[in-house]
């Protein structure tokens, strides 16, 4: 009999099957899925829709399964819910000599979210700003880092704490930047983005090619020297901290003669200018489109006729050359060879705009009942290194502190390793994987324990079997 049959009961004689495999309760019809597409009745009996996964070390085009090199994820396993039952497999192996515990199980997680971030300059919008996808509000802006924004999407309060219709699109929107696809959202005051995972965000339409090389003092200390003896001052327009070459330190220690020319903005130390236009999607993640907008004075006892500026973005996509004429008006000019190089070095060593999708959540109580009778002593040893986690086979970050709350990027994870249900919540896989010795000292359902040639035998025909990543650790192996 198919394992997820333990999660249903017949209802009368019309083959109705009532799914307990999470809080809805779906009563289904013969030959129907449940709301999740993630349960069927077949004959009377509840399926699980997806296979297993299994993952698979062997280097060959078709993956061999051999009991020392698979790794029985929890993709297609099934939930404990309603959490008085152990896990669906707890999968007995050895690794290296070690006998080893790997509990599977499938975790409905209202308690998650995603963290998205974005490699741009360019403003997408105010800090808490609301993100929204449909009309609804399913996260907001949180701090930029150097060269990205983040944006924090989902959560319990978004999925549960509003209306239905919110819940119901934060859950859609989050299931589909979890399983790698792309998504449109507006932020608040904002921009227009199209995120995906992998991928260069699109803001406002336009695709992101670069990500800031550094911030405009960063990039003066970086390229000085580069640019001495070809130009006498230097300009890079950074919403953050724009240089100033011969103001800097950098152009200081280089003897660089002083230009004379002062930007808008605050002065935080020599060379370096906070606030010198306002977040915009211009040159530097400013809303500055002629970069001599940003100029406030040029002193006539310093500045000379012919004096040569440069002013560049910290991407290198925006630059410009000016020549000083007799009134010491800044004169648009050809960039010489020798600079137009150098603002080409700025854009090699800038890395590719992308997008990147983390899934966090925490393991929260009752999952953890279907590993052990005491679930405090599989937190205190997840938090002591002891059991190591994993998601689809994926590595998990653990956050410090109480509970266990986790994180893992999703293009770690393997096709199809999410799901939800329309609580709502997303499903996501969750392996713990322990020495057998400590799964017995925490208390572990070793009678429900079955070994891993046993799973091969009964569920490889039907399994989904996966190469494992090379670049990744394997993730048989006890912690």
């Amino acid at each position: 009999m198919d394992r997820t049959a333990q999660f249903g009961a017949r209802e009368g004689n019309d083959g109705i099957v009532r799914c307990d495999a999470c809080p809805v309760l779906c009563r289904i019809r013969p030959g129907r899925a449940g709301a999740c597409d993630r349960y069927a009745n077949r004959g009377g009996e509840l399926v699980r829709v997806d296979p297993l996964v299994l993952l698979s070390r062997a280097e060959t085009a078709v993956p061999l399964l051999e009991a020392d090199s698979t790794f029985v994820t929890a993709i297609g396993a099934g939930t404990t819910y309603p959490d008085y039952k152990p896990a669906p497999f707890i999968v007995e192996s050895q690794h290296q000599g070690i006998d080893t515990i790997t509990v599977v199980t499938e975790g409905i997680f209202s308690y998650c979210g995603l963290k998205v971030k974005i490699d741009t300059d360019r403003h997408l919008g105010p800090e808490t700003a609301p993100v929204r996808h449909k009309g609804e509000q399913i996260g907001h802006v949180t701090t930029a880092e150097y060269g990205s924004q983040m944006l924090s999407i989902g959560g319990v309060h978004h999925l549960t704490g509003g209306s239905k219709k919110e819940g119901s699109v934060t859950c859609a929107a989050m299931l589909a930047l979890a399983s790698k696809e792309a998504l449109e959202v507006t932020i608040d005051g904002g921009a227009t983005l199209v995120i995906q995972a992998g991928k260069p965000p699109i803001v406002n339409g336009a695709p992101e090619r670069r990500m800031r090389v550094g911030c405009g003092s960063a990039t003066i200390g970086i390229f000085a020297q580069q640019w001495q003896g070809h130009v006498d001052e230097v300009i890079v327009v950074d919403d953050h901290i724009t240089g100033v070459l011969t103001e800097h330190q950098a152009g200081k220690c280089l003897d660089m003669r002083a230009a004379g020319i002062r930007v808008r903005g605050r002065r935080s130390t020599p060379g370096r200018y906070f606030q010198v236009a306002h977040p915009g999607t211009g040159w530097g993640g400013t809303d500055i489109t002629d970069p001599l907008a940003i100029i406030e004075s040029i002193d006539a006892k310093t500045a000379w006729p012919g004096l040569r500026l440069l002013m560049t973005s910290t991407t290198g996509e925006d630059a410009a050359w000016f020549e000083l004429d007799e009134s010491l008006r800044p004169t648009p000019a050809r960039m010489p060879d020798a600079i137009a190089a150098t603002v080409a070095r700025i854009g090699e060593n800038c890395e590719p705009a992308l997008t990147s999708v983390l899934f966090m959540a925490g393991a929260g109580g009752s999952l953890r009942a279907g590993v052990t009778d005491n679930p405090i002593l599989l937190t205190r040893a997840v938090q002591d290194g002891r059991v190591r986690i994993t998601m689809g086979g994926a590595p998990c970050i653990l956050w410090p502190g109480g509970g266990i709350t986790i994180m893992a990027d999703v293009l770690d994870l393997p096709a199809g390793a999410f799901g939800y249900v329309p609580t709502p919540a997303l499903v996501a896989p969750l392996e713990f994987t322990m020495p057998s010795a400590l799964y017995a000292a925490i208390g572990g359902h070793l009678g429900a324990a079955l070994l891993l040639e046993t799973v091969l035998a009964e569920y490889a025909a039907s399994a989904l079997v996966d190469p494992a990543r090379g670049d990744l650790p394997w993730r048989g192996s006890p912690a």
